[in-house]
């Protein structure tokens, strides 16, 4: 296997294979990413078994085809020290890989090709293809509020649901909730719905780069499949069934709050400063067209901030924990925000005041 290829077109699909490969493996052969050489087609795989990312370069010159598997940690590092715009050529011989550019030269020990393992893939049940711009707005509104090793193991992760032809995303930690749906996707397609955990929501989410770009989502039974003209992305599913989300949603809040995002966020930021460390909380205290917000922590100190708001009701005060209060003021657009309430001990439901297509909604603190 010989091959030649500018330094700045491997790096990039180099980085990102890369980012899949686990510093701590069990097998020493995960560590490593697979270089395939094919009719001037340099293919680059990495992956932890759970998730596959396969980018691929179009070499000027075709080389002589091969494949081999090089440790990706030391490849990625040897390419970022060298110069932008050099030229870096391969050569494999007798299980040893040697690199040169210029004046240096390295040689890296490798792992046969044909026990690098791939990740199963099923045939997938449903397709649809969306601009990378839309799904990264997807998962940049909901992804926050995913749950971090969590017992209930389906919350460490994301759900895609595709129903009436629409595509929505949802994430909670059972604390919080943030969903974002987008419509008419997809047309003649049965409903279905999948979990795909974190490390594929966050993985899928850095190759997300070209706005405007189109890519080809496929689910299966057990594997999501993103393809790009660039990238081609396998997760395994999540194994479990997803909470019924749509009961949490608050029925008929009658308690509406509007206000400046932009004030409410500031306002929040600063009261969080004398929040108690560990539990976060900040008292929401309502009257008519005020809101004040009030947090206090064990060494007696308190803040206090009053935000001018619309709201025409009777006066109530609420807890919440302001980390996540601030996580959706974070995400939102847009001038103003809209709160709908119903009573102490209920939920908050958090959207734009114009047409949004997300949702939020966070749990009440007892305070």
């Amino acid at each position: 296997m010989k091959f030649s290829i500018s330094r700045d077109a491997l790096l990039r699909p180099l980085n990102l294979v890369a980012g899949v490969v686990e510093r701590r493996q069990t097998l020493p052969i995960l560590s490593n990413v697979l270089l395939v050489l094919d009719n001037g087609l340099l293919s680059l795989t990495g992956t932890d078994l759970e998730v596959e990312l396969v980018g691929r370069v179009n070499l000027e010159a075709p080389g002589v085809g091969g494949e081999v598997t090089v440790p990706a940690r030391k490849l990625v590092d040897i390419c970022k020290s060298l110069p932008e715009g050099s030229s870096i050529e391969f050569t494999a011989e007798d299980s040893k890989v040697t690199v040169r550019s210029g004046r240096s030269r390295f040689t890296l020990s490798t792992l046969p090709a044909g026990d690098f393992p791939s990740v199963d893939e099923s045939v997938g049940t449903h397709q649809l293809v969306v601009r990378q711009g839309e799904l990264r707005r997807l998962v940049e509104r909901t992804g926050f509020a995913m749950a971090q090793q969590d017992v209930r193991y389906y919350l460490n992760g994301m759900l895609l649901e595709l129903k009436d032809g629409r595509l929505r995303v949802v994430a909670t930690d059972g604390h919080r909730l943030a969903m974002c749906t987008l419509a008419s996707v997809v047309e003649g397609v049965e409903d279905t719905q999948v979990i795909l955990p974190r490390k594929g929501v966050l993985e899928l989410a850095r190759l997300l780069l070209d706005e405007d770009e189109q890519i080809t989502v496929v689910l299966g039974t057990n594997h999501l499949q993103a393809t790009t003209a660039e990238f081609k992305f396998t997760s395994k599913l999540v194994d479990g069934k997803f909470p019924d989300y749509e009961r949490v949603l608050p029925r008929s809040p009658d308690k509406i709050v509007t206000g400046s995002r932009l004030e409410l966020r500031q306002a929040f930021t600063r009261t969080a400063i004398l929040s108690n460390e560990k539990y976060r909380g900040v008292r929401l205290k309502l009257a008519s067209d005020v809101m004040e917000i009030v947090a206090n922590n064990p060494e007696q100190e308190q803040a206090e901030e009053q935000v001018p708001v619309n709201y025409q009701g009777d006066g109530v005060e609420i807890g919440f924990n302001v980390s996540y209060l601030l996580d959706v003021l974070g995400v939102l657009s847009g001038e103003n925000v809209k709160f709908s309430l119903s009573d102490a001990n209920s939920s908050a439901l958090l959207e734009e005041s114009e047409d949004g297509d997300s949702l939020y909604v966070v749990m009440p603190m007892r305070l």
